[in-house]
């Protein structure tokens, strides 16, 4: 049986980073990994954007960094200047084919196949891929979380969205200035907002994308799109580029992290995805650090940073405020917005604030749907 000191089932964003972090750590120089992927990626399948005040090394594959960004309502319309932060842009390929030089060491073992059982142990885990058994110490495990839905407890909405790279024949767009939310699109009882991430003046990765339980018939993204180029940014005349679409879910349905002695879950299957924003690549940058700390220090995996509890229970009110007040969220975010900074939503969405500091943000918002909330999800137990 082939021995690994770790495997991972599973190589997407979080298999490759915590990979990539292993490498680099001076006091696990020499350890043997096995990376197992159910495919090649060789396309651009999706987009990451974060904030920080660095790429976390990815500098050079990153497409665009902005030091402002732009908050667009009917009610609203204001540009936000970041420092110390700054906005990346990432292509899903260039970080693909980033990582797959990276790992390139007598290290790392990669390959395809398909996992299909992982046996913890006292010693070590046996991970069996197409009826072959490799065994590692450690196990990290990112494939597709599997638990029993429990709509009496929890919340389960998920976002969606379908994005358009398009290219004009004129210069249309501030390539200084993206939209990170532009709510003029109709609401219809949902949360809906684009994205609008300007590479040039004349090409813009343009995202429509909604929070809610269900997701829309295909022509109805379609609809959207081409509603918001003509009447919002009044293009008549575009060529679409690519396209990229995906469902990321948002829920506060418990996800642990240890699911063995010698097995830790990371990425989606580790709760890294924030259940009220699905934001989640910053956050997997974040983990792998936290994990090869961990090994450095204590010898195991399993010591990871953790958030205020509050965070759990504001992320369930805001999930229970978009699934009962989805067409609300434009005002609400045009409040967080109107009478916060944005380096204070920032700490906030990353779960650093004070309480202090996350008490003055809530007090700014309309307190009637979060009440609400509170009240269904705490005292009366419903969702």
């Amino acid at each position: 049986m082939p021995d690994y000191d770790f495997i991972f089932a599973g190589a997407g964003a979080a298999g490759l980073s915590l990979a990539r972090s292993l490498l680099k750590s001076e006091a696990l120089r020499g350890k043997k990994i096995l990376l197992v992927e159910p495919d090649n990626k060789r396309q651009n399948d999706r987009t990451w954007c974060f904030w920080h005040p660095h790429a976390y090394g990815m500098e050079s594959i990153a497409i665009r960094q902005w030091n402002q960004l732009q908050f667009v309502s009917s009610r609203m319309e204001r540009v936000f200047q970041l420092a110390p932060y700054s906005y990346w842009m990432v292509r899903g390929i260039d970080y693909y084919d980033w990582m797959g030089k990276e790992l390139t060491s007598t290290q790392v073992t990669r390959i395809i196949g398909r996992v299909e059982q992982v046996q913890d142990g006292s010693d070590s885990a046996v991970v069996w891929v197409d009826g072959i058994a490799y065994r590692a110490d450690w196990v990290f495990d990112s494939r597709p979380p599997v638990f029993d839905v429990d709509n009496e407890k929890y919340h389960y909405l998920k976002q969606h969205f379908l994005g358009y790279l398009i290219e004009t024949d004129q210069d249309v767009f501030d390539p200084q200035i993206p939209t990170l939310f532009d709510f003029r699109t109709p609401q219809n009882d949902l949360m809906r907002f684009f994205y609008v991430l300007p590479l040039s003046k004349r090409q813009a990765l343009v995202e429509y994308t909604l929070f809610s339980a269900e997701v829309l018939e295909m022509g109805a993204y379609r609809k959207a799109l081409s509603d918001y180029l003509r009447d919002v940014l009044h293009l008549k005349i575009y060529r679409v580029l690519e396209e990229e679409m995906g469902v990321i879910p948002m829920t506060d349905h418990p996800l642990p992290r240890q699911l063995g002695q010698r097995v830790l879950a990371i990425g989606t299957r580790g709760g890294r995805v924030k259940p009220s924003s699905g934001y989640a690549f910053k956050r997997i940058q974040e983990d792998s650090i936290s994990i090869v700390t961990s090994l450095e220090q204590f010898g195991h995996p399993f010591v990871n940073s953790q958030s205020p509890g509050r965070y759990r229970l504001f992320d369930s009110i805001m999930l229970q405020v978009m699934l009962r007040n989805g067409g609300m969220m434009s005002a609400i975010f045009t409040k967080l917005f109107q009478n916060n900074s944005i380096q204070r939503i920032f700490a906030f969405l990353d779960e650093r604030n004070t309480i202090l500091q996350d008490l003055r943000l809530i007090a700014s918002l309309p307190w009637l749907p979060f009440l609400r909330a509170l009240w269904r999800i705490r005292v009366l137990k419903k969702i």
